[in-house]
């Protein structure tokens, strides 16, 4: 039987309290391993650790050499990239084909885009005139943050893991991290790379467990963690932010999102299946920025529908390691039971279900796992909690629409605002109305095309801050001005 156990000051090791938990891949239901859960006493090892190794050789280390250090992890991921494979596409259920080409080189890409991009920023200085004549300098000096908590999802575990870990180690911090409870493997696994490229002991720290009395709680409201990053659902985040107002630690959150997809009638029709076909349905709709509401100028509504059921009827369901597979099971039997909760509340609401709206016949060896059929619905009412809750599922519902003012109304009126596309050959019909969306990010003609140098996080309920090539070390670091009497 296979343990996940937690990696604290360079070490694995077990919960004192001996409990555990199951982890079981979602394409089957079968059995992968036991997670140890963490408790308090683990968390405050994990933390004490890290901040140990603040004051160590960590901090001795030169940014060339940080820079060096952690292009080695990189290179060792890809080194043991089948191994890495293997462990994401069991934890999640994904296509090996999607997980090869996004979770794993993606992950491995964080550590050396971060830690360059962030060694190369400049910081301020000016030169301030005095009475004396003599004058002053000041300068601004940047020191890590300290130690930094990681509240990782189970979507995209090693890349969203990865994304937050690049640049705390680039600027210099040390990490404790929660995985997600479905998604205990890659994080685990890191821990080996990290010993075996030499990474001091208590820099990389791994807690398992869930949120609620258990590793997540206790590592957020431990008083010796300096900052939090977070990515997942918005009332999660909620609590992490009451956690994170006692000490006034710094937070950092993506959360939840019900992104729009603007179709004009204008646009390149293949690029716009094409590209809704991905934000929709590609990692099962289980990513944050994928699109759940579709919204398309009436000229070209019937055809959109129709294309886009085509596309859906084409995706092939199975097991990972088959090369013609493209779409997986859903994370969870839980998650499961939350998204098909979804596909019934549609009907109810009055939806036409275009394609899909429930559980496909997998075979006596799958039926067991959390497989759900990819949807597509129209004609439900824009009030519909189908349309204002976020599923998190491969489902998105379609609506047409008449003129530029009222997509842009339509689009905006949502308590998310995390990312939106936009889908027109007219460039000032894509400023203006890529300008008007209230969101973090917004695509034109493309999605989930990520440059690491720009800013990611979204608006309203969708998150606080933004990470992303220099706009990390904001978070990361704690400026501080330096003022030379001349």
């Amino acid at each position: 039987m296979k343990e996940f156990k937690h990696f604290i000051n360079g070490e694995f090791t077990g919960s004192a309290s001996g409990k555990t938990f199951e982890n079981r891949n979602p394409v089957d239901n079968s059995l992968l391993g036991l997670v140890h859960e963490a408790g308090k006493t683990e968390v405050a090892a994990a933390v004490a650790a890290a901040k140990k190794a603040m004051h160590g050789p960590w901090a001795k280390l030169t940014q060339a050499a940080r820079i060096d250090m952690l292009n080695r992890v990189a290179d060792r991921i890809n080194e043991r990239f089948e191994e890495f494979l293997d462990a994401e596409c069991k934890d999640t259920g994904k296509p090996r084909k999607v997980a090869s080409h996004i979770d794993i080189p993606r992950g491995a890409a964080n550590f050396k885009a971060f830690s360059e991009t962030l060694a190369n920023h400049p910081t301020e200085s000016f030169k301030l005139d005095t009475p004396d004549g003599q004058g002053a300098l000041n300068y601004g000096h940047r020191k890590p943050k300290g130690v930094v908590a990681v509240i990782s999802p189970w979507n995209l575990p090693l890349l969203l893991m990865t994304f937050k870990v690049g640049p705390a180690l680039a600027c210099g911090n040390t990490v404790v991290i929660k995985p997600s409870e479905e998604t205990p493997a890659t994080a685990t696994l890191l821990g080996e790379v990290m010993n075996e490229c030499g990474v001091p002991a208590g820099v990389y720290n791994v807690v398992h467990g869930f949120g609620g009395d258990s590793a997540g709680a206790f590592l957020t409201a431990h008083p010796d963690v300096d900052a939090i990053t977070f990515t997942g659902e918005t009332r999660t985040g909620e609590v992490i932010m009451r956690a994170a107002s006692v000490g006034l630690r710094n937070i950092s959150m993506e959360c939840g999102g019900k992104n729009p997809g603007i179709v004009f009638s204008d646009c390149d029709m293949e690029k716009a299946i094409e590209g809704t076909m991905r934000s929709a349905f590609v990692n099962c709709g289980q990513v944050c920025l994928g699109t759940e509401r579709v919204y398309v100028e009436r000229p070209i509504y019937e055809v959109f529908v129709q294309r886009l059921k085509e596309g859906v009827a084409k995706l092939k369901l199975g097991r990972p390691e088959d090369p013609e597979v493209d779409f997986g099971p859903l994370v969870s039997l839980e998650h499961k039971e939350k998204v098909l909760s979804y596909y019934n509340l549609a009907v109810e609401e009055g939806a036409t279900v275009v394609i899909g709206g429930g559980v496909p016949d997998m075979g006596t060896e799958l039926n067991n796992g959390a497989w759900v059929e990819p949807t597509i619905w129209t004609d439900l009412a824009d009030d519909a909690r189908v349309i204002n809750e976020e599923i998190f599922g491969p489902c998105c519902h379609i609506r047409p629409f008449d003129t530029e003012a009222e997509v842009i109304a339509l689009a905006n009126d949502t308590t998310y605002g995390l990312a939106a596309t936009v889908w027109t050959e007219n460039t000032s019909r894509a400023t203006r109305v890529a300008e008007a969306m209230d969101v973090g990010l917004v695509w034109v003609n493309s999605w989930f095309l990520r440059d690491l140098r720009t800013a990611f996080g979204g608006a309203k309920q969708s998150g606080i801050g933004r990470e992303g090539g220099v706009h990390g070390l904001e978070f990361y670091t704690e400026l501080k001005n330096i003022c030379i009497k001349l």
